[in-house]
């Protein structure tokens, strides 16, 4: 009898997880509205930002929902974010806000079950942000040059990577982080033994690969502080914009993010400041 208990109990577990996997990716993409923020500090600016802009306006055409764009950081009020499915940040850079108060719209947004979905140069924003930094999973530090790359599939449970090849070769940057986060779920990773650095830059992926081995994070997930977070580092060149194996990958990571919002909670909110001691 208790055999058979175990079994049930496993099957159970079982049904469970690949119900919630598949439950994670039901969108019902009609009532999905995005808010796609390009807003750029000073430093370098990424010229795939229009490029960018225009796959996720050709993928809401395509899906049915709804998107507006804007580098206008006045947009960040609570009021205002109370309409959006999640945030979306293409190859964003340093300093993106004017104010602490668009600070804290933001991270209340995030608190009160809100989404973000970040691409590529995303961890190199609002670098002198702490809850910010370790809401994106670190902050840039530094990348060898641009090269064709091997990215491996970890978790391929997970519903982001659904459809991606298990070993994908593509030409882009790996970006190394410091102050990185260990709360983040990493569902694919540079492959490092696959990278062709000259000798200069071979001595920094040592270092900063060093408590990695031979796999750097390049995309991964987390619960943070109320929200839905996913991020992917890769996306550098303008033509990725245009290519349906990363496009599949930036689609599901907006729908990982997208069905696991719900509606917005305010009520668990509770920064006052944008640096709020986390809870």
């Amino acid at each position: 009898m208790l055999r058979s208990l175990a079994i049930v109990l496993i099957l159970s577990i079982l049904t469970s997880a690949v119900g919630f996997a598949q439950n994670q990716q039901k969108v019902s993409w009609k009532k999905v509205n995005v808010l796609v923020y390009t807003r750029n500090g000073e430093g370098y600016v990424h010229d795939n930002i229009p490029n960018a802009v225009a796959a996720i306006q050709n993928l809401a055409r395509e899906k049915g929902f709804k998107v507006y764009v804007t580098d206008d950081p006045s947009v960040f009020t609570e009021e205002n974010l109370r309409q959006y499915t999640f945030i979306m940040f293409p190859s964003t850079n340093n300093d993106v806000f004017d104010t602490n108060a668009q600070r804290v719209a933001f991270r209340r947004y995030i608190q009160a079950g809100g989404g973000f979905v970040g691409l590529h140069s995303v961890v190199g924003t609002e670098r002198n942000w702490s809850w910010f930094k370790r809401m994106l999973g670190g902050t840039f530090a530094w990348h060898p040059q641009f090269q064709t790359l091997k990215i491996e599939v970890l978790d391929k449970d997970h519903p982001s990577v659904a459809g991606m090849p298990s070993v994908w070769k593509k030409d882009d940057e790996c970006y190394f982080m410091k102050e990185y986060y260990p709360g983040i779920s990493v569902v694919m990773a540079h492959d490092l033994t696959a990278m062709q650095p000259n000798e200069k830059d071979a001595e920094r992926i040592q270092d900063y690969a060093k408590y990695f081995s031979n796999y750097y994070p390049a995309s991964w997930y987390h619960e943070f502080d109320g929200g839905t977070i996913w991020i992917t580092t890769l996306g550098h060149d303008k033509k990725d914009y245009e290519d349906p194996v990363y496009l599949h990958h930036i689609l599901q990571g907006m729908t990982y993010v997208a069905a696991s919002v719900k509606k917005l909670d305010y009520s668990k909110a509770y920064a006052k400041e944008h640096d709020t001691p986390l809870r």
